[in-house]
């Protein structure tokens, strides 16, 4: 029993300090005290689209916690959003929780490390149709070179957590009491991303920095955020994002199908145009009809027109009949001239009945 104490001691002074420990790809580191407050710093401006911020915080290292600066990094594919690591209380230790990559943002504890990371989820953008909107109400970008972007203050409203202390863990005494929601413990069963070798050699640099160490500046590091991105490692997008990225091709061409049967609709309209005009014709025209019948009535008022001709009939009449009174043998050439006129005068064949009335004026013959 005595060689197993100096072994059970050494066990316990290795808990006291740091044991990395594996669960669900996410190392766990417990430290007997409390990590530093988080300071207070400026977000250096975005430069390029498609960078994700990844907020400063405290890691632990040499036996102290030193400071990891926020920075931009490329996103490892298209649709990952980045969930920040955080510090728990359990049980008098305090634990890590490394971030991760996924298609959502998971539980960090409800700790607010602010430019979108409110404590819940994340307010600072969304990616669309494969390229990342930045809101602006909540995150520094250029806008000339990112033409992506929008304003929500509700959003970060909802989604922040008021942490006057800025206390830098969960739980405990002192820390942000806030559990996961129902979202958060979805994001946290995905298939998760680690961080990239180049977020790993970020980590490194700043553990290598002693003016990064709390002992060292006081819980006020001298670099909080670096102002140039991280450089860019891509990855496979996850089976979750995989399945969901066909849905939006494939109901495309559906969409289209429509448009074929539409095309097939109106060449039977216009077959059935001219049937319709066919039987309309007919009907229009025994309407036309009775409209021509009365336009021939007034030709009565015709026959009331030709009262002055017979007046200027018996002038020309006259002559013949003095031609008549001196030369009575040529009297039955007057016949064929009536003779004469009856072709243009089938309408002024009535017009006779009015030569028996001027007959009684060569009555003075006989006198």
């Amino acid at each position: 029993m005595r060689h197993f104490r100096p072994l059970r001691w050494l066990l316990l002074a290795l808990l006291a300090f740091a044991i990395p420990v594996s669960s669900h790809a996410q190392i766990v580191i417990t430290v007997g005290f409390a990590p530093p407050v988080l300071p207070i710093y400026v977000q250096p401006i975005c430069p390029q689209p498609n960078l994700m911020w990844t907020p400063g915080y405290w890691a632990y290292g040499e036996g102290d916690y030193f400071w990891v600066p926020g920075a931009w990094v490329p996103a490892p594919y298209g649709g990952a959003l980045w969930t920040p690591p955080y510090w728990a209380w359990n049980n008098g230790q305090f634990g890590f929780n490394q971030g991760y990559w996924g298609p959502h943002v998971g539980y960090y504890g409800g700790v607010n490390y602010g430019f979108g990371f409110g404590g819940i989820g994340f307010a600072g953008g969304m990616w669309q149709g494969g390229v990342f909107s930045y809101n602006t109400a909540i995150v520094n970008v250029n806008t000339t070179v990112i033409h992506t972007t929008y304003i929500n203050r509700t959003i970060v409203e909802q989604n922040t957590i008021v942490n006057v202390n800025h206390v830098a863990y969960n739980g405990g005494p002192g820390g942000v009491q806030h559990t996961a929601s129902p979202a958060e413990l979805v994001a946290v069963h995905e298939s998760h991303v680690a961080p990239t070798a180049f977020q790993t050699q970020h980590i490194a640099a700043a553990k290598a920095d002693k003016t990064s160490y709390a002992k060292a500046n006081g819980g006020h590091p001298k670099t909080l955020a670096v102002a140039k991105p991280l450089a860019e490692e891509k990855h496979a997008a996850p089976p979750e994002l995989k399945a969901a990225a066909p849905v939006a091709p494939k109901a495309q061409p559906k969409a289209a199908a429509p448009k074929a049967e539409a095309k097939t609709e109106p060449k039977a309209e216009p077959k059935a145009e001219p049937r319709t005009e066919a039987r309309t014709e007919p009907k229009a025209a025994p309407k036309a009809a009775p409209k021509a019948e009365p336009k021939p009535e007034p030709r009565p008022e015709a026959k009331n027109a030709p009262k002055p001709e017979p007046k200027a009939a018996p002038k020309p009449a006259a002559k013949p009949e003095t031609v008549a009174a001196s030369h009575p043998a040529p009297a039955p050439k007057a016949e064929p001239k009536p003779a004469a006129h009856p072709a243009p005068a089938t309408k002024a064949e009535p017009r006779q009945e009015p030569k028996p009335e001027s007959k009684p004026k060569p009555e003075p013959e006989p006198k």
